[in-house]
């Protein structure tokens, strides 16, 4: 018998929590709800979700702090939920690990497909597992364990930012716009700010680099987008 992908649903709003819960279980997902941020956290100590949908404005413990909370040593796959100007909390929301974000009022079927779309991400889809470790300097990439070390030592990256250094280790030296950036990483045609992308690389600037502010391998092309090089 499959298992099925299990999905935590957190938001103090009850008619969001049904809602979202209803679509999500007629697609074939099993879910669960926690109306507050202690309910979060004892839900994914118990039984750690496949997914979080994760509302930013939670009584208790806010979504920003349970995020923090989890990427201490977890890397389950968080969609953030946030109100229309919530844009400085949203930032900070992807600074700290969240892989993607839904602006309310949405649509439940939005959530789906954004769902699906990170658990896509975060099972591999952008990773090609028949091709080997690639190593540039100081820096090895492994897909098929989805394993990056710097100098021997392990780093931990979000689904989200693997797949993102992936994607420029596929295309060292090739610049890419921030649109093309979401277009083939991201893959959702919905996914339409370009500040997520800034977001990322600065994080993985900060886990990559010997020294973030002046970057040896992730680049920045004035004007245009970013490249990556192999580095010394």
């Amino acid at each position: 018998m499959m298992t099925q992908t299990s999905i935590l649903v957190v938001d103090d709003e009850d008619t969001i929590r049904e809602v979202v819960r209803r679509y999500l279980e007629r697609e074939g997902f099993a879910v669960r709800e926690a109306a507050d941020g202690y309910e979060a956290l004892d839900a994914i100590q118990e039984d750690p979700p496949s997914l979080i949908v994760l509302d930013l404005m939670l009584p208790g413990i806010d979504g920003l702090s349970i995020t923090q909370h989890i990427r201490q040593d977890r890397q389950i796959p968080i969609i953030m939920l946030t109100a229309k100007g919530e844009a400085n909390d949203r930032i900070r929301g992807l600074d700290l690990g969240a892989d993607d974000y839904i602006t309310k009022p949405f649509s439940p079927q939005e959530v789906v497909s954004r769902v699906r779309a990170v658990l896509r991400r975060t099972n591999g889809a952008v990773t090609s597992l028949s091709q080997g470790p690639l190593a540039f300097g100081r820096l090895s990439i492994d897909p098929s364990a989805r394993l990056v070390e710097v100098e021997g030592q392990t780093i931990t990256l979000t689904a989200k930012e693997f797949d993102l250094l992936w994607y420029f280790a596929q295309h060292p030296e090739q610049v890419f716009t921030r649109a093309q950036l979401l277009a083939n990483v991201w893959g959702d045609e919905l996914y339409t700010d370009p500040s997520t992308v800034t977001v990322h690389i600065r994080r993985l600037r900060e886990k990559i680099e010997a020294n973030p502010s002046k970057p040896i391998q992730i680049l920045t092309v004035w004007g245009v987008g970013y490249k990556f090089v192999g580095g010394e």
